[in-house]
């Protein structure tokens, strides 16, 4: 009896487990620069290593995907990160992020913010500020354009003749979150004007970005 007690109760878990919905795979393009070069000769990499690479911006544009049944196709994201050491560093200490996130609801806001610092958290470190805001993300064949209201601007081109994969061994860092077809991207312009977690920095002209397609 005891047995049969048993089986019918798994029975009723596994019935019940299939009823539960499941969070569709949310996908889309990814780009984010950093405040050192990624790809560069060992001497400038040493030299920016324990000095610099304490900043980043991060942006993603939402092609499909739900979290918890909220529908998340057309939303946009930013987050700047800073932390006391070289964010490459696993140690790298009071490692904050503020979140900009660009929704039509506050439904599709919420839920992608909670989606990022699930996903990302160890990327993100505290997240100290969510808010909304329009964002611009383009990306027209390899170049990437992310304008987050007057908070931030992301301007990278791709690598000409990929030169990241022809010479792998130069490539110093990996990006902040896991991505699909990974490339490194030429900085044309990175700009943050300061806020709760560092104060205004701007980079240009340096291998400092990545980009791909992220699925989390």
């Amino acid at each position: 009896m005891r047995a049969l007690l048993s089986l019918a109760m798994v029975a009723i878990c596994t019935s019940a487990l299939a009823f539960v919905p499941r969070e569709d795979k949310i996908t889309g393009d990814y780009v984010e620069v950093r405040t050192a070069s990624v790809f560069a000769g060992a001497c400038h990499y040493n030299g920016e290593l324990t000095t610099t690479g304490r900043d980043a911006l991060l942006a993603w544009n939402v092609a499909a995907g739900k979290w918890r049944g909220i529908d998340l196709a057309g939303v946009r994201a930013v987050a700047t990160i800073s932390a006391e050491a070289n964010l490459a560093e696993a140690g790298a200490t009071a490692r904050r992020a503020e979140l900009v996130i660009d929704a039509p609801t506050p439904e599709q806001a919420a839920a992608m913010a909670e989606a990022l610092q699930s996903r990302y958290k160890a990327a993100l470190g505290e997240v100290v500020a969510v808010r909304r805001a329009p964002i611009k993300f383009q990306h027209q064949g390899r170049a990437y354009r992310v304008v987050a209201d007057h908070l931030a601007v992301i301007d990278v081109e791709a690598l000409p003749n990929d030169e990241c994969c022809t010479m792998p061994h130069l490539v110093w860092y990996d990006p902040l979150v896991p991505l699909a077809g990974r490339k490194v991207g030429y900085t044309v312009n990175a700009f943050f004007a300061g806020g709760r977690v560092s104060d205004s920095w701007q980079r240009a002209h340096e291998n400092s970005a990545f980009y791909g397609r992220f699925a989390l």
